[in-house]
């Protein structure tokens, strides 16, 4: 089985990265996020998982960048309807919470609607 690397370093060396020294390794974008410092919700989030590291934690902190302290645990991200269960794996560092929690579902059009005309209802044979 092919080992887990990260921009050239194992997954153990990622875990021992401070959290400036990872952030030299994700793209821009996340990187002036975590340069930025949490939110308060946030700051709330990883409190309550560095207290409780096992329990499933539910969030509505979509816009948070992923970060190796994270690893392995289970989130409800909200999606605006509902919390999706979401387990933070390795090749999702430098992403966001959001990207993995759908807020919109694909549409699946069946048969005209109440009001139709006749011309809209035609369905062809072939």
């Amino acid at each position: 089985m092919a080992k887990f690397t990260y921009k050239g370093k194992d997954d153990e060396a990622v875990d021992k990265l401070s959290l400036e020294e990872f952030s030299r390794l994700i793209k821009s974008r996340a990187r002036r996020s975590l340069k930025r410092g949490f939110t308060s919700t946030q700051k709330k989030l990883l409190e309550d998982i560095r207290k409780s590291p096992n329990k499933f934690h539910k969030t509505h902190c979509r816009e948070m960048v992923i970060i190796p302290e994270l690893v392995g645990k289970k989130l409800g991200v909200y999606s605006g309807k509902e919390f999706v269960t979401v387990e933070i794996k390795d090749y999702m560092l430098g992403s966001r919470l959001g990207e993995f929690a759908m807020s919109r579902k694909q549409i699946k059009h069946s048969a005209p609607g109440f009001g139709a005309t006749k011309s809209s209802k035609f369905v062809p044979l072939k």
